[in-house]
């Protein structure tokens, strides 16, 4: 199986949002209809021109099949630390559980590692029991409690 890991190009955003609503709790929090609403096409433009975020694609045989978007921020703490958050991590679900999620999280720590980053964290929703096994497995660790307010 070779993957191809790139940028996300404008044409590639409803292959990324048809990931994005591939499960349950995405089909809670995507639109996915045709036309795709104009809120994602305007994200994408912000993410695009942002030099701290990356919105990458895992490409096989021309279809996206993976997708994560990563984000470094220069933080003043931990001696002026800079992170990396890596977000809405997607496989294909035809494609989950070969392999494909661990080399894409690889390509991640590979260009947080690039970017300076000295660590790479995440969220991930707490009804998401098989992602945090899988995120363990990778050896990342439960280090905090994450809170939200909707504003």
């Amino acid at each position: 199986m070779t993957i191809n890991y790139r940028a996300a190009q404008r044409e590639d955003v409803p292959a990324i949002v048809a990931l994005y609503a591939d499960d349950a709790l995405g089909r809670q929090r995507e639109d996915n209809r045709q036309p795709l609403p104009q809120t994602y096409y305007a994200a994408f433009a912000n993410i695009a021109r942002n030099p701290d975020a990356q919105l990458i694609v895992a490409e096989q045989d021309g279809e996206i099949v993976g997708t994560y978007q990563l984000n470094i921020m220069q933080g003043l703490a931990i001696q002026g630390m800079v992170r990396a958050t890596v977000e809405a991590v997607r496989i294909a679900a035809p494609l989950r559980g070969a392999g494909l999620g661990s080399k894409m999280m690889q390509d991640a720590m590979q260009r947080a590692r690039h970017a300076g980053a000295a660590i790479l964290q995440l969220t991930s929703h707490g009804s998401r029991a098989d992602a945090h096994r899988f995120y363990e497995k990778l050896g990342f660790e439960k280090s905090h409690a994450g809170f939200k307010l909707k504003l």
